[in-house]
């Protein structure tokens, strides 16, 4: 049977399964609505709207958490997950990096499913 729940938006883990009107992890046990996920497929058909995770919009100058530990190419580095990003600005990226922002590692690219609205 093939995996048709998407990762988990807080924790990332693929472990997830659909329930109700919701999908739950049952590693973090985060719960989210399947509307949000709906809402992140919007993005991927152009609807212009930059959603964070949990499917909510962001707009330039928001304030973002990485829900996810991330590893930063070309270096040895991470960028650990809980850390706050202030004064986003949303760009057209190449491979779906639509957030451009300043972190404690420098000047980055991230993706929108990886951040939540603070």
């Amino acid at each position: 049977m093939p995996h048709t729940a998407p990762a988990c938006p807080q924790c990332g883990q693929e472990n997830t399964y659909p329930d109700g009107e919701q999908f739950i992890c049952p590693d973090c046990a985060y719960e989210w609505p399947r509307a949000a996920t709906a809402g992140a497929e919007d993005e991927a058909q152009g609807d212009g709207v930059v959603r964070d995770a949990n499917g909510n919009p962001l707009q330039d100058g928001d304030a973002v958490i990485l829900v996810k530990d991330l590893k930063v190419k070309g270096s040895s580095s991470t960028l650990k997950k809980g850390s706050k990003i202030k004064g986003i600005r949303l760009v057209d990226g190449a491979d779906g990096h639509n957030v451009d922002c300043k972190t404690d590692l420098g000047s980055m690219l991230l993706k929108s499913e990886f951040l939540k609205k603070a």
